[in-house]
């Protein structure tokens, strides 16, 4: 991030090269295309079956609970934040409905909650880089499905620590469990798993 001597957040010019690089290639390379602290993230296979079973499953359910005007929604756009220089694309944004009006991306401030449903190619990108990440773009709660193990985690409360803000509070649950996020809970019973390889 570019901050100035008297506290302006400035254009992180590093930044806009690694997202002009991912406009120009983006539709010529499978997978998925982020900006983190680190440079680019490639999770080269596109979602499987399972993957975007569970998505929809759990954007439903959270749209049930969800008072009116409160959407999961999947899909475009991402959300970024450019003088921090991260430019990431949840599976599920928990998201006001007045707050997705207008161009570009999202505005990682006005999420509610940020959920991922674990990559089997690369789940590094969603236990480690995204728990460090989601705090930095002020996303004031992360949770995560992982079909591999049939478990998964809520982040919440972010707070300062030397290396920048992190999620103070962790709650593991297994699936069959509710799990509440933000304000809603819900149930994880019926999400599908991944198959053993080779199977």
């Amino acid at each position: 991030m570019t901050i100035t001597h008297d506290g302006e957040r400035r254009p992180n010019f590093q930044y806009r090269v690694l997202r002009d690089v991912i406009e120009q290639v983006e539709d010529t390379v499978p997978g998925k295309l982020e900006i983190t602290k680190e440079g680019i993230v490639h999770d080269m296979m596109s979602p499987g079956r399972p993957h975007e079973l569970t998505a929809g499953l759990v954007s439903r359910r959270l749209e049930k609970v969800a008072p009116e005007g409160v959407w999961a929604h999947l899909g475009t756009p991402d959300v970024e934040d450019e003088p921090e220089g991260i430019m990431r694309h949840p599976d599920i944004m928990v998201i006001a409905r007045e707050d997705m009006e207008g161009q570009g991306a999202f505005d990682p401030r006005t999420i509610i909650a940020a959920v991922e449903i674990v990559s089997r190619s690369n789940p590094d990108n969603d236990w480690i880089g995204k728990v460090r990440d989601y705090p930095l773009l002020g996303i004031p709660v992360y949770a995560v499905f992982d079909p591999r193990t049939g478990t998964g985690a809520v982040m919440s409360d972010v707070h300062a620590t030397p290396e920048g803000p992190r999620y103070a509070t962790r709650k593991d649950f297994v699936y069959g469990e509710d799990v509440t996020i933000a304000d809603w809970t819900i149930s994880t019973d019926g999400l599908p798993r991944y198959a053993e390889p080779g199977e």
